[in-house]
């Protein structure tokens, strides 16, 4: 059987967005999001299906006479740097935004360090799924180590910027007034601001003069 099509990201993920935003919104008239908060999971929410639309969309479906015929293992590159060049500029700057967003919406993104993991594993994640389009519809997409540096340092970059952002008097209220509740940005920042303040020393109650 000769099958030949495409699926294109809008019809997915274009629905997915609209009930999401008006979930968003549900929850902003019930008072149980604050606006700020909100826009920014909205914003989250965008950003992560203009990834999706970048890296897995749209799915080429082949088979049969039109599916490619290069054995899946030969659209793997396993070896790092040796093809680098300045295409890879791109998929840093494509996981920049995650490193910034992840320390205002998750509890766990307290350093450099976990965010150069999460940002690693969205990326594996993101190899994996292009990968497996391959393998089952024959989609034409190869999978690339360079790629999975380039994203991680966009993430690492993001988290870099993120920090000089709420460093920053201008930024930092409008920030952390949008970062969820248990976020780890706003964990830094209380911490931060008792470590500056210091423990307060007790009143000392005024000499009582006899007569």
């Amino acid at each position: 059987m000769d099958i030949s099509f495409q699926v294109d990201s809008a019809p997915v993920l274009g629905p997915l967005l609209v009930l999401f935003a008006a979930g968003t919104v549900v929850q902003v008239r019930r008072g149980a999001w604050d606006r700020r908060r909100a826009l920014l999971q909205l914003a989250a929410a965008v950003y992560a299906a203009a990834v999706l639309s970048l890296t897995v969309f749209p799915l080429n479906v082949t088979w049969g006479e039109y599916a490619n015929q290069t054995p899946w293992i030969e659209q793997i590159n396993f070896i790092p740097l040796l093809t680098a060049d300045i295409t890879m500029v791109p998929n840093v700057i494509m996981l920049v935004p995650a490193g910034f967003l992840l320390p205002l919406l998750f509890r766990n993104a307290t350093s450099a360090s976990r965010v150069t993991l999460v940002t690693a594993a969205v990326s594996l994640s993101v190899e994996a799924a292009q990968l497996l389009s391959y393998i089952v519809l024959n989609n034409g997409r190869s999978v690339d180590v360079n790629d999975l540096l380039a994203n991680t340092l966009g993430g690492l970059v993001g988290y870099a910027l993120v920090t000089l952002a709420l460093r920053a008097p201008v930024l930092r209220g409008p920030l952390l007034a949008a970062a969820l509740p248990r976020s780890a940005a706003l964990r830094d920042d209380r911490r931060r601001t008792a470590t500056a303040d210091g423990p307060q020393a007790a009143p000392t109650a005024a000499p009582v003069i006899r007569p």
